[in-house]
């Protein structure tokens, strides 16, 4: 974990950490890796600059996700430069199940669609942040170095995720509802995070592939 962002917040937030098996199936397959994270990057700027075209009255959405979209297509461009100075292609893969899985629990009508679109944001990038922290001590110096920069932001933006959501719930009059909700998309969350996956992405689940060789080994 890093010594310069105070980490606790986010781990105690998400319903489970990284398994040790998808830390070491990722560093294994680095190229996979760095390509799934510039796609996160480019999605994760596409969702922001979406809120702020579908809810123009609420201004502290409009600045936060500006802010937010920014940064992330500055991270899509460092993400590109690693991979161009490695020799990694960035060609297509197909996409996780997580961001999906998560999506499916939103609900249709407003202003639930919006609390729950900014829950499922929230626990996004509280879990990139944490993996991006497991995944430092394993890597070169380059990419180690890269990923800890990027913590800071990180755990800045599940902040800010989960306070527009708590604001919105406030105005919407729900305030006891947004609890009941973060509960049901962490369980799906860590569903997702600690069951097997057929594909390495940053979101994934640990890989089938590294689940039975670590059977094979015990």
């Amino acid at each position: 974990m890093s010594k310069t962002v105070d980490l606790a917040p986010v781990c105690a937030f998400l319903p489970c950490l990284t398994p040790a098996t998808w830390a070491a199936a990722a560093v294994n397959d680095l190229e996979t890796l760095l390509i799934d994270h510039a796609n996160c990057e480019k999605k994760a700027a596409a969702t922001a600059l979406s809120l702020m075209h579908r809810y123009t009255e609420n201004s502290d959405l409009l600045h936060a996700m500006s802010r937010l979209a920014r940064e992330e297509l500055r991270h899509f461009e460092q993400v590109l430069k690693i991979m161009e100075r490695r020799g990694v292609e960035y060609q297509p893969v197909t996409a996780s199940r997580y961001a999906a899985g998560l999506r499916g629990l939103i609900r249709a009508q407003e202003p639930y669609k919006l609390i729950d679109t900014l829950l499922v944001g929230a626990l996004i990038e509280a879990r990139s942040c944490e993996r991006f922290a497991a995944l430092v001590p394993l890597l070169d110096e380059e990419l180690g170095g890269f990923y800890t920069s990027l913590l800071r932001s990180e755990s800045r933006h599940f902040m800010d995720y989960l306070g527009l959501a708590r604001s919105a719930a406030r105005a919407a009059g729900c305030d006891d509802d947004i609890d009941d909700r973060l509960q049901a998309f962490k369980e799906r969350e860590a569903e997702l995070i600690l069951t097997p996956d057929d594909n390495l992405r940053f979101h994934s689940g640990v890989p089938r592939s590294a689940t039975a060789e670590a059977a094979d080994a015990a």
